[in-house]
């Protein structure tokens, strides 16, 4: 189609009066193209997600994508990748308070140690165990995810308790006890 020939056409429109039965038409009509294209794009564009075996509840993915996820390092490893080589330690914090707590939350992630890094830095901030053990009014005074059982949650004052100082100075987190 040629310039002329739109000119034309536009020239012809013009030519009919503006009723408010058009001005209607032409936003449903435009509007029905809007979505048609939304629509249309959508389809196009974004990749198509199925559940995998047909498990609609716990493996909804992009099955296209999973040999890409597969490749991708994993940079915390868990406690029993710990255990491998730490086994003492490991066995003092799981017969401990602290038994549901993950080694990566204190010594960061272990990812490709113990080649790189060769050594986790140990964060012994006063902040780190503030995380879980700051007095906070909504916190729940007892805590059910241990083996032992239930227990009070041993909560600090901030503004009372040893100000200034390392949690770690007078705790053993492994053992979640005084040293």
């Amino acid at each position: 189609m040629g310039i002329k020939t739109l000119f034309e056409k536009i020239d012809c429109l013009l030519r009919y009066p503006i009723t408010f039965s058009r001005i209607v038409a032409a936003f449903v009509i435009v509007t029905i193209l809007a979505v048609a294209g939304v629509v249309g794009a959508r389809m196009i564009l974004v990749p198509s997600f199925t559940a995998a075996n047909d498990d609609y509840r716990y493996q909804w993915h992009r099955v296209a994508n999973e040999e890409e996820w597969k490749t991708v390092a994993v940079k915390h490893q868990g406690n029993s990748y710990c255990k491998g080589c730490h086994a003492d330690q490991h066995k003092n914090v799981a017969a401990s308070a602290h038994a549901k707590v993950e080694c990566e939350n204190c010594h960061g992630p272990a990812f490709n140690h113990p080649d790189k890094p060769e050594k986790l830095v140990v964060d012994k901030s006063r902040e780190l165990c503030l995380r879980c053990h700051a007095s906070l009014p909504y916190r729940t005074p007892k805590y059910n995810e241990i083996p032992k059982g239930p227990m009070n949650l041993k909560m600090v004052d901030t503004e009372a308790h040893n100000t200034g100082m390392e949690c770690v100075t007078c705790h053993d987190a492994h053992k979640a006890s005084f040293k």
